[in-house]
């Protein structure tokens, strides 16, 4: 850059950052819902730029053309309605700030959408998936550190529905494998021990073995620059290892704990339980699985009853 020259600044950038403050601090939101945050008021900032509505002193109407301009770019209801959700928030802290004089939110329903379906694997896929990590994937490359690392994460994915975003969160010291639970950090900033099956540990003390020097403080899941992995590059993992199976490119973290998620429904444990394993708030979020599950249901009932 020459000298004297300035960076643009995003419209609404500055006055942004103490409502992001607010929510981190007051709310608790994690990291990743503030980063959707501060794109979601970007966007309403800019668009309100751009036609000389001053963000603060928005109109109802205003606000509604702008939810209109988000659907005609072709955002799907799900993303209009958390752009709602992030405007209505920024005008509750205006509010306690005193700095918006109404709150042009209020009576402004957001779109609805069906709630879909969990995608899910079958057992017999999920088991092509690890053998083919423990393999090293479609040309068998990897180093076998590597392997065993992998192979390790898909463990916790799948045997324990870890987020990613929790994956690539956890330390060594966040495994207690004599106990068989390792703790993690969810949404908001909140801890829940969960069970390790004993294929899982298998796999980690192997994994471990090839560390023994790692302090407990250490990233359990470090890639070349021995910092934690990105999500991504998890991302890029489990597609090599869903290609190797055979099951395509479609395979991501999500759809391994969606796995986890149905097939402990399916083999009988109840909604309460899954939801603390889950690490969910709100229990109608743990209800999506039971869809699935009446699903499997409706399968048996057509394949094993004599008049279905």
């Amino acid at each position: 850059m020459e000298a004297g020259a300035t960076t643009a600044v995003k419209p609404g950038s500055a006055r942004l950052q103490p409502f992001l403050d607010w929510a981190r601090v007051e709310k608790g939101l994690a990291g990743n819902s503030l980063a959707a945050y501060r794109r979601d008021l970007l966007e309403f900032c800019t668009w309100c730029a751009r036609r000389g509505v001053v963000p603060e002193g928005c109109s109802r109407s205003e606000l509604q053309d702008f939810l209109l301009h988000q659907r005609e770019r072709g955002l799907g209801a799900r993303s209009v309605a958390r752009s709602l959700i992030a405007v209505r928030q920024w005008f509750r802290f205006l509010g306690l700030a005193e700095a918006a004089q109404a709150d042009p939110t209020q009576g402004v329903q957001a779109p609805r959408w069906g709630r879909p379906i969990p995608d899910t694997l079958a057992p017999a896929a999920i088991e092509q998936m690890l053998a083919a990590a423990d393999e090293g994937g479609a040309t068998g490359a990897c180093s076998r550190a590597l392997r065993r690392r992998d192979l390790a994460m898909l463990h916790l994915l799948y045997g324990s529905g870890l987020r990613v975003s929790e994956l690539v969160g956890l330390r060594v010291g966040s495994l207690d494998l004599e106990a068989g639970t390792v703790l993690c950090q969810g949404k908001g900033d909140k801890q829940r021990w969960v069970p390790l099956n004993r294929r899982a540990q298998r796999a980690l003390r192997r994994y471990l073995a090839d560390r023994p020097e790692a302090a407990p403080g250490e990233v359990l899941f470090p890639g070349r620059n021995r910092r934690a992995l990105g999500r991504q590059a998890v991302w890029t993992r489990l597609r090599e290892y869903g290609r190797a199976a055979g099951l395509g490119g479609s395979v991501y973290p999500h759809r391994l704990r969606h796995s986890f998620a149905t097939h402990l429904l399916e083999g009988g444990a109840d909604l309460r339980s899954l939801q603390a394993l889950l690490g969910h708030a709100d229990i109608q979020t743990t209800q999506i699985y039971t869809h699935v599950a009446a699903g499997r249901l409706q399968q048996v009932y057509r394949a094993h009853h004599p008049r279905a």
